[in-house]
């Protein structure tokens, strides 16, 4: 069974001084995540991502279209308790300690005071919170309010977890704590939904993405399968901090680091260059097909969309 099925949301805004001017912000949205992957909802700012999230937590109605949330209708409200949510920008009162926090919200989850006092202490370890249950909120850096923040979403042990851009302002160490926390709920059985614009986090940790762009779904797959497209090139590694002026000749992308080589040559060259290796008596250690990135597939999907649009506004004059 699906975790979610989307069947054509859509969404207008009245915009302007007398609210009168139309403005689609997602269109006809057709997309179904499977149970217990992590799904990557990729796109720019402005792209519809945010506005999809709220529409299927119910915090904004739809122009048209329906959902299904754990196989049943996303406006059930016994749906509701089966999921877990995480704004972009949480607000949480600044006096409050993470233990007050998760009990306040486990209140409004419905959580008997029995099961609270359980889980509290569990999900604070879980999100490496246990250290600081006598700190005010005030006092927590932005990775530990997203911790924070994602422990009250989790609190409820919900089937199914939506994150918005959980990423966003965090530092390496963070991010990397935050994307921990998301493989350990797969681990545990849960669907995790997340928009983001942060295409390396996508790409190390998704199942499958889709790509959004001025509210139209444009791509949706495997992230090997987008990435799998070779491009033409071959990365030489090789033990030695010389580069042969053979080398040199038939690559400017050399990168020396202590003493192994990385090197990026044609494909049709690759036997050249190897030989050249051989000649110097330098150690091939490794030899690589270049693939393209979710972030390069990323940019020539938009880059193509743009042309395309400009092509056909051209052609409309």
């Amino acid at each position: 069974m699906p975790a979610i099925e989307i069947l054509g949301l859509e969404k207008t805004y009245k915009v302007g001084f007398w609210r009168k001017r139309p403005k689609r912000a997602l269109h006809p949205l057709h997309l179904t995540v499977e149970e217990g992957e992590i799904f990557g909802f990729l796109g720019p700012n402005g792209a519809g991502k945010t506005t999809t999230l709220k529409l299927l937590m119910g915090l904004v109605f739809p122009t048209a279209g329906s959902a299904r949330i754990l196989g049943r209708e996303w406006t059930d409200p016994a749906v509701k308790a089966q999921i877990g949510f995480l704004p972009e920008q949480p607000y949480f009162y600044d006096y409050l300690t993470a233990p007050e926090l998760l009990d306040y919200y486990g209140q409004l989850s419905g959580v008997s005071g029995a099961d609270r006092k359980r889980r509290i202490p569990e999900v604070l370890s879980q999100v490496g919170l246990s250290d600081f249950k006598g700190v005010q909120l005030r006092k927590f850096s932005k990775g530990m309010l997203q911790r924070a923040g994602i422990a009250q979403a989790i609190l409820h042990d919900p089937k199914l977890v939506f994150f918005d851009e959980p990423m966003s302002g965090l530092d390496p160490i963070g991010r990397r704590e935050v994307r921990d926390l998301m493989e350990q709920l797969k681990q545990e059985g849960k669907t995790v939904f997340f928009s983001t614009h942060i295409l390396s986090d996508a790409e190390s940790l998704c199942d499958r993405v889709a790509i959004i762009h001025k509210g139209v779904l444009r791509s949706v797959g495997a992230v090997e399968d987008l990435t799998a497209t070779v491009q033409g090139k071959v990365e030489l590694v090789w033990q030695g901090p010389q580069i042969p002026a053979f080398m040199k000749a038939l690559t400017s992308d050399c990168h020396v680091s202590g003493d192994t080589v990385r090197a990026v040559v044609n494909e049709k060259q690759q036997d050249a260059a190897i030989d050249a290796l051989r000649r110097e008596r330098l150690r091939l250690i490794a030899m690589t097909p270049v693939r393209t990135s979710l972030e390069t597939y990323f940019i020539e999907k938009l880059q193509h969309i743009e042309e395309s649009v400009a092509a056909a506004a051209g052609s409309d004059r």
